[in-house]
């Protein structure tokens, strides 16, 4: 599970990474949680012949997807991930992972090792190794309430996790590569068979996991201290210990 991440590179990063245009200025995220607005990426409409816009659009969200056929949105749990192996037939995710496939920006995520026996947890900032940016795997959806107001609103795809991750969670987000971002946020011929192989964890080695103080836990800590890193408490023994069990899916209520 994805519970908490990251974004901190600048605007004008962001849009090198994605070949993304006119993007609106905002400030490093140090503790993105969910019902907060995300960025995320999506397809642009088709391109009039000879045009240089490009192809690729900057969406703010909702981190929370929410079906266009749900009626009450406070009695539907809070959508923040979706599982890989079940996103094209689950109901919930099955109509955005034909129609609504996107790219959500992110230096790094959070993830917690839990001890059952004290009841304590320890926070890890996992990020590239290499420092830099990578592209979530993520769902997009429109709900529109009877009044006719209207809700965009996004879902990080997750899997198995890597032996390397899997000592504190057993999930993980998808990370797409850039030489795969066309073809994943191509929803004209791209049917979701044809990208289901990107569905799958970042290679081993490829984050780097960093403990942190339990200031993450809070949603109004938002500095760049809680990536500070700590000692790890005594309980974490080291990459014997089994993966912790799958979270449920959060609620609104």
């Amino acid at each position: 599970m994805c519970g908490r991440f990251s974004l901190l590179q600048t605007p004008e990063e962001v849009e090198a990474f994605f070949a993304l245009e006119g993007l609106e200025a905002f400030p490093p995220r140090y503790n993105i949680a969910p019902t907060q607005p995300i960025l995320v990426i999506s397809s642009a409409p088709p391109r009039e012949p000879g045009s240089n816009r490009p192809d690729r659009e900057a969406h703010l969200v909702r981190w929370g997807l929410l079906p266009s056929w749900v009626k009450d949105p406070k009695e539907f749990p809070l959508l923040i991930n979706a599982r890989g192996e079940t996103a094209a037939t689950k109901a919930s995710f099955r109509a955005p992972m034909r129609h609504k496939r996107a790219l959500i920006p992110a230096s790094g995520f959070y993830e917690w090792k839990r001890d059952k026996a004290s009841g304590q947890s320890q926070a890890y900032w996992v990020r590239p190794a290499n420092g830099g940016i990578c592209a979530f795997a993520g769902l997009m959806e429109s709900w529109m309430a009877a009044e006719g107001s209207e809700l965009d609103s996004a879902a990080i795809i997750t899997a198995a996790s890597t032996p390397d991750i899997s000592f504190v969670h057993d999930r993980m987000p998808v990370v797409i590569q850039p030489e795969d971002f066309s073809r994943w946020l191509d929803c004209r011929t791209q049917e979701p068979r044809d990208v289901a192989d990107l569905l799958k964890g970042a290679p081993e080695g490829y984050f780097e996991m960093i403990p942190v103080s339990d200031k993450v836990n809070k949603v109004a800590n938002t500095t760049p201290d809680v990536q500070d890193r700590v000692e790890p408490k005594p309980f974490v023994s080291g990459k014997d210990d089994k993966p912790s069990p799958p979270d449920d899916q959060m609620s609104l209520l």
